[in-house]
């Protein structure tokens, strides 16, 4: 293994610890299993770490690995969460993002996962759309389509929740 390059996804790692917790968070919704997740993320990555060609794109391909790790879990447990007193705090108390709409977190969570996902990396993890795609394994123009999908969605639900609070 090249010491260097593992230099580089330590650093990468430590440098967004926050940003990829909330990835996996953003999954599986729940505390222990996104620390789970990212402990098996790291070490995913450090005993795969050869297969990283281009150590500039080490962040892009650490999140793949997070992206995919969290949807094998889900895989794996078939869970379904509903929204929860710890989920809505973990948004609202967010380190960097702070999420003021409660409506848009519960829109969010709503969304089918492929929109959830382009959302979430694109707005709350600030990826660039080619990152968001090198992280799915998707088209470039697939990723920029769910994301117009996503925000027409949101924007329609959003659009609902507050004609019920006015008309309620």
């Amino acid at each position: 293994m090249n010491r260097k390059t593992e230099q580089i996804l330590t650093h990468c790692i430590t440098e967004n610890k926050e940003n990829i917790y909330r990835l996996a968070y953003s999954y599986v919704k729940n505390k222990e299993d996104a620390l789970d997740i990212v402990q098996d993320s790291i070490y995913k990555a450090m005993t795969s770490i050869e297969l990283l060609k281009d150590t500039a794109s080490v962040k892009s391909w650490f999140y793949r690995i997070v992206a995919n790790t969290s949807l094998d879990f889900l895989r794996k447990h078939k869970r379904v969460h509903p929204m929860d007193r710890e989920k809505l705090e973990f948004y609202a108390l967010g380190a960097e993002d702070s999420y003021m709409d409660i409506d848009l977190v519960r829109t969010l969570a709503d969304l089918p996962c492929k929109y959830r996902e382009v959302v979430v990396l694109r707005y709350f993890e600030d990826l660039k759309i080619e990152e968001v795609a090198e992280v799915l394994h998707e088209n470039v123009n697939t990723v920029k389509t769910r994301l117009y999908q996503a925000l027409r969605l949101l924007r329609i639900k959003l659009k609902d929740t507050s004609l019920k609070e006015t008309n309620g």
